[in-house]
């Protein structure tokens, strides 16, 4: 089982709101999750994130997608 943290579409037309979530590759965007990590609006530039469930995926070996991993290095969420 391939696990990914990507992004999950929520909110209206021309609003969106996404949930960064874990999941597993196979699974439609806005399909079945495994873990919620976090939150992340567009519109105000805002993320909320969880680091300790990002780092416990990522040790298990889940990878980020492209859009997510930009969006921890613009907003510095994994500073190591």
């Amino acid at each position: 089982m391939a696990v990914k943290i990507r992004l999950q579409r929520y909110g209206a037309k021309k609003k969106p709101f996404y949930r960064v979530v874990a999941s597993e590759s196979r699974s439609p965007r806005d399909g079945r999750f495994l873990e919620i990590i976090g939150t992340y609006d567009p519109l105000t530039d805002n993320v909320n994130v969880d680091a300790e469930k990002i780092e416990k995926w990522l040790s298990n070996g889940a990878k980020p997608t492209d859009t997510v991993k930009s969006l921890f290095k613009k907003y510095k969420v994994l500073d190591k």
